[in-house]
């Protein structure tokens, strides 16, 4: 069932919990409580709705005020930014160079060798909210961003694994906030 479907079985049983009766019994008793039983979760689903939207909210308020250039880039949404936030802010002494910042992502490349071939692999360390929060951007990018579906229609054909790709790809979303919030770091203490 698609998006459609659900949001008109949404709107059909929002209006269960509408539909206020007199006590019955029999059969007309087991309609009304299952009416009311498919009505209740509806109007759970609207109350969290509204909360999420009232903390995306502040969540954007707050990106704004501290790093807005991070809601430029395709990709970034305020979860995102404030994750990378987050991890910034927790960081400063990491920050020196974006190779250190990708490792405290988890996206740096690390060398691995099988014997007859090397190549390369994330680093499974670091912080990893902040790897997710790279991991959607990339992801977001693949979907809406067509330079990034470009890039990875090249790598393909150049025989490239979508692991690999999405590798390259969070080391270079990695660069890019480096170079955003880089500027945002506390000045060092005397």
């Amino acid at each position: 069932m698609g998006q459609g479907g659900v949001a008109v079985l949404v709107r059909t049983c929002a209006q269960f919990t509408d539909a206020r009766g007199r006590e019955e019994v029999g059969e007309e008793s087991v309609v009304q409580a299952t009416r009311i039983t498919l009505g209740l979760p509806v109007h759970r689903i609207g109350q969290l709705s509204e909360e999420i939207r009232n903390v995306d909210a502040r969540l954007t308020r707050l990106v704004e005020r501290r790093a807005p250039q991070l809601l430029d880039v395709v990709g970034i949404g305020p979860d995102t930014a404030v994750a990378l936030l987050i991890t910034v802010g927790d960081n400063p002494e990491r920050l020196d160079s974006e190779a250190s910042f990708a490792a405290l992502c988890g996206v740096s490349p690390v060398e691995r060798s099988s014997g007859r071939r090397q190549f390369r692999r994330l680093n499974r360390g670091g912080d990893r909210q902040a790897n997710a929060a790279l991991h959607r951007i990339v992801f977001t990018r693949l979907r809406v961003d067509p330079r990034a579906q470009d890039h990875y229609e090249r790598r393909i054909e150049e025989g490239r694994t979508r692991r690999e790709i999405v590798r390259c790809l969070k080391r270079y979303a990695a660069r890019e906030v480096f170079h955003l919030v880089k500027q945002l770091r506390p000045a060092p203490r005397s």
